[in-house]
């Protein structure tokens, strides 16, 4: 069966995703103060921007744990992963050049540029096994 094959490795991808996301989002939402002042970066002058983003990761980190369960079933999740994982990548990494960002963000922003292609991979194969199904 097609869908078994394309399971083979999106599933597991997305449950690495997943993990990812979920765990970064609750260890940014519960540790914040510490990682910012271990890394030398000022908190923002309210704790809510930091712990909304954290929660916004953690979502999606939920969300990819739904599409690895049932990939063909979530495939516009995947869609705002790649939207979500490329904001957050080319915004980053856009100040990065601009030498106006602490370095600490850039490795998650690769990373996530990584993950961006590998969810794009995703839905191509998941488009090309529903066009043989």
């Amino acid at each position: 069966m097609p869908g078994s094959q394309i399971s083979g490795w999106i599933r597991p991808f997305f449950a690495i995703a997943a993990f990812y996301d979920i765990v970064l989002g609750l260890g940014v939402l519960l540790f914040f103060r510490r990682l910012y002042e271990s890394a030398g970066i000022p908190l923002p002058n309210h704790d809510a921007y930091v712990q909304f983003a954290a929660s916004v990761v953690l979502v999606f980190g939920i969300g990819f744990a739904m599409v690895a369960r049932e990939p063909r079933a979530h495939r516009g999740i995947i869609v705002l992963g790649v939207l979500f994982k490329l904001a957050y990548g080319g915004t980053v990494l856009g100040h990065f050049f601009l030498a106006s960002i602490p370095l600490l963000w850039t490795w998650f922003a690769w990373i996530d540029l990584v993950f961006a292609a590998a969810f794009v991979a995703a839905l191509v194969a998941l488009r090309s096994a529903s066009t043989r199904a």
